[in-house]
């Protein structure tokens, strides 16, 4: 365990740094790493084997942090509280965050099961369903060039460590599902295959469409089945977060069958 560098003022470059990757959509995408903040996040991320670039505590955590949270880097700063709600994007800042340095942009894995998100917008929505994707085994997200970027600090949030087990690939055009080389399902809120009684390809690639607007045209034209979900209360239609763990969980359970 290394001795921590103290910060005190608000101006020093680093607080500044941090402030962006916490509070910027696309910060990561200049400065190739996230900001995790709180314990939940921090832990879903050592448990999945990855160690920080540097880790960052209240004075006052410090104080009495775990030994794991401790050794997790071999750069530790303490700031105080003061400073670290400046950064935080919570209404309450935790007392400990990290800075990861993101993995190395990959493409998509051609024939490997995958989620493709169409534009989704709401953070909570892309969260919501990479934790979904990942507690059901779909290993890839593919999201589309319009979709809410998928290491922003609200998608982090809410994606509760899911990302630590996902390959996530951004900025795809509709005509890079082409190379995928799996079955695209589409979900549709009354047309379709009714999902408790599709015969159900795997692998497969769930596309998940825009929260308004649905799965666009052009990948309807290419989709190999198109699923619908029964819903005899007679809503018009579900929330796509909860359509998606649906759907996932119902392709979860063809593949456990099949072992």
């Amino acid at each position: 365990m290394s001795e921590p560098t103290v910060i005190t003022s608000r101006d020093n470059p680093l607080l500044k740094r941090l402030r962006l990757l916490a509070q910027d959509n696309t910060a990561y995408r200049k400065q190739g790493q996230v900001w995790l903040e709180g314990d939940h996040l921090c832990r879903a991320l050592l448990a999945r084997g990855h160690r920080p670039a540097m880790a960052v505590f209240t004075d006052e955590f410090w104080i009495q942090a775990p030994h794991d949270l401790r050794d997790a880097s071999d750069h530790n700063v303490t700031v105080p509280r003061a400073l670290m709600a400046g950064i935080s994007g919570l209404e309450s800042p935790a007392g400990v965050g990290f800075v990861w340095d993101l993995p190395k942009a990959t493409g998509l894995v051609v024939g490997e099961a995958a989620v493709v998100l169409d534009c989704l917008q709401d953070a909570g929505n892309v969260g919501s369903i990479l934790r979904s994707a990942a507690a059901f085994g779909f290993r890839q997200v593919l999201a589309i060039k319009g979709t809410a970027a998928l290491w922003s600090p609200k998608v982090l949030r809410s994606g509760m460590g899911a990302h630590f087990a996902l390959r996530l690939v951004e900025g795809l055009s509709v005509s890079d599902l082409a190379a995928l080389d799996v079955p695209l399902l589409v979900t549709s809120s009354h047309q379709g295959d009714v999902l408790h009684k599709a015969a159900l390809p795997w692998p497969c690639a769930w596309v998940l469409g825009h929260e308004g607007q649905g799965v666009s045209s052009a990948l309807e034209a290419m989709a190999a089945q198109s699923v619908r979900i029964a819903q005899p209360g007679g809503e018009e239609s579900l929330n796509v977060a909860a359509a998606a763990a649906i759907c996932l969980h119902a392709s979860a359970a063809v593949r456990v069958r099949s072992i």
